[in-house]
């Protein structure tokens, strides 16, 4: 593919990023894009799948033709097979004239079948025999009809798996997976991050009028590392959530970290993970391991904080705002006095917890949106925890 073909698909539908693994995607998609050969897409919930499947169309003979989205997940399993293939007057209760169905609507150009393995195992047999025939059969219809439909289906499932499990068929499976397009998570293209968050950052004010100083270099450290379940959706909606939140302002680590799972932020260390444990007990492992580093550096911190920068007038650390300079303050002086008041006896992860987080909302007066900037956490971990140690706030 040539560099201008690259640019053209990027810019056009939206591909982003320069990593290997997406040059990869986006070769594979030249090589099956001018053939009808069936492909399954593999990659976890708002890696893009649709955005792969929209490439091939665009660049086929077909991009002229319709391009039909079908989420097999989304549709009743009572109406899959009328939705799908249509119906002919009087087939069913309800069905007061001939509809066609999504193949036909397609004719011509391209049918994409996201969630695939959600299609129920009826409905699973029909799908084959149009695989094998290029042939649909309408619901309560006595004669086929010819289709020219180049098909794509995605999954975030293990297939081969349902397979086993007897979920879906084997036939069906090898029959999709002519040539399987895996799609990268977010954070194996981690390296696309920053550009993600601009080009969101960028279109979403555009939209909407806004003007925000950008990220800071620590922010986007943070989001870079951070684990990312929903993908590239959620980076999407947590740009311009934060955007929104911030009201303008440039967007500061502590920001970022109020914002996203306490869990997820803070997940470089050289300690190892016990993987055969329940979440609960995995969350409150990272959550000693936090504990355990500040504790370690907070004479460091403290230093740093109260000798080198922050003066007698109390002025601000150059580069931080005000919310920043709350937080190092809380550490310095709120952590390091409980470090003092616990220091022959190492306090359990509970009371260290339950400390930080009365002392925090003793602070700020109740305020459990500024605690929960104080504290890193987001909102929805605080009231979590005060609920759970029973706080009186």
């Amino acid at each position: 593919m040539s560099n201008n073909q690259f640019l053209k698909i990027r810019q056009n539908l939206g591909f982003i990023g320069s990593s290997p693994a997406l040059d990869q995607i986006l070769r594979t998609i030249e090589q099956v894009a001018s053939t009808n050969i069936l492909v399954l897409i593999n990659g976890e919930s708002g890696t893009g799948k649709e955005l792969v499947a929209k490439a091939i169309h665009a660049l086929s003979d077909r991009k002229e033709g319709p391009f039909v989205v079908v989420n097999a997940g989304a549709i009743p399993e009572g109406i899959m097979e009328s939705e799908l293939f249509g119906h002919e007057k009087g087939s069913f209760t309800g069905a007061i004239g001939q509809r066609k169905g999504y193949f036909e609507i397609a004719e011509g150009g391209t049918i994409f079948l996201d969630e695939i393995g959600e299609m129920p195992l009826e409905t699973q047999v029909r799908l084959l025999r149009v695989l094998e025939n290029r042939e649909i059969l309408r619901v309560g219809g006595s004669a086929s009809k010819s289709i020219n439909v180049r098909i794509i289906a995605a999954t975030n499932r293990d297939l081969l798996e349902d397979v086993h499990a007897g979920r879906f068929r084997e036939d069906l499976y090898y029959r999709l997976n002519a040539v399987n397009v895996k799609v990268p998570s977010l954070r194996e293209r981690k390296e696309d991050v920053p550009l993600l968050i601009h080009h969101f950052a960028t279109e979403f004010c555009n939209q909407n009028r806004i003007e925000y100083g950008g990220f800071t270099d620590e922010a986007i450290d943070i989001l870079i590392n951070y684990g990312w379940p929903g993908n590239i959706r959620e980076l999407k909606n947590f740009v311009e959530s934060i955007i929104v939140m911030e009201k303008g302002m440039t967007i500061g680590s502590a920001a970022v970290r109020a914002r996203l799972p306490v869990s997820d932020v803070r997940m470089n260390t050289q300690l190892p993970v016990h993987i055969n444990r329940s979440n609960e007990e995995l969350e409150r492992e990272f959550l000693y391991r936090a504990l355990f580093e500040i504790k370690n550096e907070i004479a460091q911190l403290r230093e740093a904080v109260l000798g080198k920068y922050i003066m007698p007038n109390r002025r601000l650390m150059p580069g931080l705002n005000n919310i920043e300079k709350d937080q190092m303050d809380f550490v310095a002086n709120d952590f390091g006095r409980i470090e003092e008041e616990t220091e022959d006896v190492f306090p359990t992860v509970n009371q260290m917890e339950h400390e930080l987080i009365y002392r925090a909302l003793e602070k700020t007066g109740g305020n459990k949106r500024k605690a929960a900037v104080l504290l890193a956490i987001s909102e929805r971990t605080l009231y979590r925890k005060i609920k759970e140690y029973g706080l009186p706030f």
